[in-house]
């Protein structure tokens, strides 16, 4: 666990993402969730041994299962945006290992099946405000990754949890994103209102204004092939094509090729799959 400002944390030694944990003394606020029960059993107490208080609140980022499996296990009043909310809904009551093969940290992990998902308690569209201890915590929608994306900002202690908007060295998930809002977003972290803000991922930890110009160069790559596709009325299975050279702009052990190709060989079909749609929907309307 490291503390990046006075009562501010991340941990990334669990399997899954990345997690945030605020810690005043009243209780804690806990960013996203460890994939598997015995993880996040383990987190709860490491918090409780850094706060007085045992209430808890549990922000989810987004809806994706790495981030939302293990979350029952935390015993937490859930927040999340109301897009987040509504993919739960459509879930069943047990997560059964259902959508294998979208190159997800979850595919990589055994006994996950059969857990109870938890669905969040409390929901916003834009933006809400938390008084916890002395600081206000911000809950901010900025949909790129998914629909119910957000950040967690702190802005007395210049910190931001920024959640999938940024991953170094690994392939974003696109079967949810909107590329076009995900560049917009990219754009507002590198601005003047973010300078000198730590940012902290949630695949990665601490991240620099390189990896997010770094992330934003990406995303437009893939946004640029993609339109080159449709213009020639490619069809989706043609979008793998584009993998070997999305990956060969990354640096990650050999061992984990064929889990990234499997996330864009996924994102990639679904991504354009959707594009071509809204596409004939807007021609023909």
């Amino acid at each position: 666990m490291q503390e990046v400002k006075t009562g501010i944390f991340f941990e990334n030694s669990y399997p899954g993402v990345t997690l945030g944990a605020l810690v005043p003394p009243r209780g804690a606020i806990l960013i996203d969730a460890p994939l598997r029960p015995e993880d996040s059993r383990a987190w709860r107490a490491a918090l409780l041994n850094r706060s007085s208080g045992t209430e808890r609140i549990l922000i989810y980022m987004d809806a994706h299962p790495d981030r939302t499996i293990g979350a029952r296990a935390l015993e937490s009043t859930i927040i999340a945006q109301q897009n987040t909310a509504l993919v739960f809904g459509d879930r069943p009551t047990t997560f059964k290992g259902q959508n294998p093969d979208i190159g997800a940290e979850w595919e990589t992990c055994d006994d996950l099946a059969n857990t109870r998902w938890a669905q969040p308690d409390i929901t916003f569209s834009k933006q809400m405000s938390l008084n916890w201890g002395d600081s206000e915590i911000i809950l901010e929608h900025h949909p790129g990754p998914a629909a119910g994306a957000i950040w967690v900002i702190i802005p007395q202690s210049k910190v931001i949890f920024i959640g999938d908007a940024v991953l170094v060295n690994q392939p974003p998930f696109l079967e949810n994103a909107d590329l076009y809002a995900w560049i917009e977003a990219l754009e507002l972290l590198l601005s003047p209102a973010y300078k000198n803000y730590t940012i902290i991922s949630g695949r990665e930890g601490l991240v620099t204004h390189k990896d997010i110009e770094a992330q934003k160069h990406y995303i437009k790559k893939i946004v640029m092939e993609l339109e080159k596709l449709s213009q020639r009325n490619a069809t989706p299975d043609d979008t793998r094509d584009l993998i070997p050279g999305l990956l060969q702009k990354l640096d990650f052990p050999p061992e984990r090729k064929s889990l990234y190709a499997q996330r864009l060989r996924n994102g990639l079909v679904n991504y354009y799959t959707r594009f071509l749609g809204i596409r004939e929907k807007f021609n023909t309307g």
